[in-house]
Parts: C-alpha cells; structure tokens; sequence
C-alpha cells in the first residue's frame, strides 16, 4: 500500500483535533504531518482533545511511528484534555484500555461502527474523571463466599 498518513478530519470545534490514520503509519506520517498540526493546535489552543481514527485502510505502524507515538504521548501529556481512539483492531483498543490509567485526562476506544458516539464525546465539555472510567461502586467478595458448600460437590446419590 506504501506510506500512511494522517488525514486532518474537518467539522471540529478549535480546541479538538481530529485525524484518520491510513495506510501503514511510519516515522515520517508522524514528524510531518501529525506532530506539527498536535504543536500548532496546543499553541493555539493550550489544552487540546484528540480523536484518533483508524480507517479502514490502516494497516499497522511501523517501529519508527511507535517510537514516535510515545514521543509525542510523554512530550505534551499535560496538554491534551481527552484522547479518543476509534479502532476496530482490538489489540489497539487494548492497549490503549491498558494505558488509560496512566493518563492524566479521560480516555476512551471506540469500534468504528462507533464513530459517531466517537466524535459526540471528543467534543463534549464536562470534564469526567481521568483514566478508563471504570467505576468501582462494590466490594470483591470474599474467597470464603466464593467457595461452593462441600454438599455442592458432592453429586446427588440415587
């Protein structure tokens, strides 16, 4: 397929940046067109929101755009106010879920037949807890209460 890009998704308000990732994504996608439209937006903008889309076409990352994804995540870590990620790669969509906690602003995944409720929460204005938004409202249960009575194992005679 060649070289991935970013493609700048329009119909955004100033604060959100909003692209889909085509293609095979290599180091040179990100150092030219994704890092310098995240820089201009936080100069612009101070804090930002970003929806990342995987299209159709994505076909994977390259070792170069990993390392520059991660550049860019500890680089302006403050500075972006919730990260949406659509994807219908699971293992993206996982380890996005796995990293969320870490992050200091709410993230969330998205499959692509979700794109709408996608682009609805990117743009939202209230200002959830960071992290995965997994509430704990119970308690675990105890190994005790797990645990089948011994008259539960036993089969029934007859």
């Amino acid at each position: 397929m060649g070289h991935g890009h970013f493609r700048l998704l329009e119909g955004f308000p100033a604060d959100t940046l909003a692209f889909e990732a085509t293609g095979e994504i290599d180091h040179d996608a990100y150092t030219k067109e994704l890092i310098p439209a995240i820089e201009a937006r936080i100069a612009a903008e101070g804090k930002v929101k970003l929806l990342y889309v995987l299209g159709e076409d994505f076909t994977g990352y390259t070792l170069g755009a990993m390392f520059q994804d991660t550049r860019v995540g500890v680089e302006h870590l403050s500075k972006f106010a919730r990260i949406g990620v659509v994807s219908d790669v699971a293992w993206i969509r996982n380890g996005v879920r796995m990293f969320a906690p870490l992050m200091p602003c709410p993230v969330r995944t998205f499959t692509r037949a979700d794109l709408a409720e996608a682009k609805t929460w990117i743009q939202a204005t209230d200002h959830p807890p960071a992290g995965p938004g997994i509430a704990a409202t119970g308690t675990l249960p105890l190994a005790e209460d797990m645990t089948p009575e011994a008259d539960e194992l036993i089969p029934p005679k007859g």
